[in-house]
């Protein structure tokens, strides 16, 4: 049995997959950007219920995938006499997957938790500039907070503000991108592990696989930079 067009159609299926993604990253930034414009809440709440319709996308995608890649392996196989229908097989094997759906799932899509993450940490560093309330308390609190935000702004490796930070999934720590991704290739080099180079982290192997951009810092770096 020839599975050169199932093969075509899985290629065209991940293509699509990629159109998915590219949704989630354009609703990410929209969100970012109400963040930054205070039009908070409810704007981006309807944008969070975007995410969760893609990541469904995402999983029934993954699932109808995952079934037409078990059919074919079954039948290589079993290598029937006579051709099964591919059709109904499949259709049973992502019913039983489809069946086993939670409204949890949704909530681990790899997008999804990087939405809700960039989402806290926009508000973390946007939040004092909509604060209200007496303003000599209100200026020493931002005083605090800017300076706070200032030192974060600065790589641990570099000393210098960053242009393109990332942030390492496991620590939650922030490097400039070229300066951690070139201590992690030597380091590979040598077989060697990378610990985190903020004083005081204990976690001691750094993976590039774990680094994720961080709009949030970054916006916020060249919010403060326009100030």
């Amino acid at each position: 049995i020839s599975f050169n067009s199932v093969d075509s159609s899985l290629s065209s299926l991940k293509n699509c997959q990629s159109y998915i993604n590219t949704g989630m990253d354009i609703a990410t930034h929209v969100a970012l950007d109400l963040v930054e414009s205070f039009n908070d809440v409810e704007d981006v709440n309807s944008m969070e219920n975007v995410m969760l319709e893609y990541a469904a996308m995402d999983r029934e995608l993954n699932h109808y995938m995952k079934a037409i890649e078990e059919t074919v392996n079954q039948i290589k196989r079993e290598k029937p006499e006579n051709i099964p229908d591919l059709k109904v097989l499949v259709n049973e094997k992502f019913t039983a997957l489809e069946s086993q759906n939670t409204d949890s799932d949704l909530q681990k899509n790899e997008k999804y938790i990087y939405f809700k993450d960039q989402l806290k940490e926009m508000r973390k560093q946007f939040c004092h500039q909509s604060d209200n309330g007496n303003e000599a308390i209100e200026q020493i609190d931002e005083d605090i907070a800017v300076t706070q935000s200032q030192m974060n702004f600065i790589c641990p490796i570099t000393q210098v503000e960053m242009k393109r930070p990332v942030r390492n999934k496991v620590c939650g720590h922030t490097y400039e991108e070229d300066a951690i991704v070139k201590i992690i290739q030597n380091r590979k080099q040598q077989k060697k592990k990378v610990r985190c180079p903020k004083i005081g982290c204990s976690h001691a192997d750094v993976k590039e696989s774990d680094l994720v951009p961080d709009e949030a810092l970054k916006r916020a770096i060249d919010s403060q930079n326009k100030q």
